[in-house]
C-alpha cells in the first residue's frame, strides 16, 4: 500500500512538473495582456491624482497580486475571495497596528504581518501579497501612513477591485482559460455563454 502511493505520488509530481514547464504561448499572451492593463489602469489612475515618487495606488503588494490573478489563475491563491478578503484584512490589520505601535517598527511590522496571516487563513482568504499590503502600512511613505483606515479603502480595495474586473474579463476571453474556478461560477458562466449565442 505505501509503495502505490509512493509511485502515485511520483507520478503526480512529473505530470505537474511537466505541466508546468510547458510553454503555452496563448497563456503566456493573456497573462501579459491581463497584467498590462490592471497595473496600467492602476498606474494611469496614479498619474491622474498623485505627482511626484509618491506612489499611492501602485502599493508593491498588487505586483505579486497580478503574477496570480493573471498568471496562475487556478491557484487557490488567485480566486476572487482570496484577492479581496485577503488584501481588505491585511491592510485593516496593517493599519491598526501601525496606530497601536507608530514608532517601534522592530515590534509593528512583525505583528502586522502575522496578524494578517492569522486572520487570512481563519478566514480562508489567504493571499501571499496581502502580507506585503500590511507591511505597507507599516513602512509606506509618510502619505501613505496619513491615510489611517482610509488606505484600506483607497487604494486598496479600489486597486483590488480594479485588478478583479481585468482579470474577470482577460481571464474568461479564451476558452482554455477559467476564472475564477470555483464551479458555481462555471455554471453562471455556460449559462450566460448560452444566453450570448441564443
Amino acid at each position: 500500500m505505501p509503495v502505490q502511493k509512493i509511485k502515485r505520488g511520483y507520478r503526480k509530481t512529473r505530470y505537474i512538473l511537466y505541466k508546468e514547464t510547458l510553454v503555452d504561448y496563448k497563456e503566456h499572451f493573456w497573462s501579459f495582456i491581463g497584467s498590462f492593463a490592471g497595473i496600467g489602469i492602476l498606474a494611469y489612475i496614479q498619474s491622474i491624482h498623485f505627482s511626484g515618487n509618491d506612489a499611492v495606488y501602485l502599493i508593491g503588494s498588487f505586483g505579486a497580486s497580478s503574477v496570480l490573478v493573471y498568471g496562475i489563475i487556478q491557484s487557490p491563491f488567485s480566486q476572487p475571495r482570496n484577492l479581496v478578503g485577503g488584501h481588505l484584512i491585511s491592510a485593516f490589520v496593517g493599519v491598526t497596528v501601525h496606530k497601536l505601535a507608530p514608532d517601534i517598527i522592530w515590534i509593528a511590522a512583525p505583528l502586522a504581518v502575522s496578524f494578517a496571516i492569522i486572520l487570512m487563513q481563519i478566514t480562508k482568504t489567504l493571499h501571499p501579497p496581502g502580507g506585503a499590503t500590511a507591511l505597507i502600512a507599516i513602512i509606506g511613505s509618510d502619505k501613505i501612513k496619513s491615510l489611517g483606515y482610509m488606505y484600506v479603502i483607497s487604494p486598496v480595495l479600489i486597486g483590488v477591485l480594479i485588478l478583479l474586473i481585468v482579470a474577470l474579463i482577460f481571464n474568461n476571453m479564451t476558452a482554455n482559460r477559467h476564472y475564477p474556478t470555483h464551479k458555481k461560477y462555471q455554471k453562471l458562466r455556460k449559462r450566460i455563454s448560452k444566453t450570448i449565442r441564443s
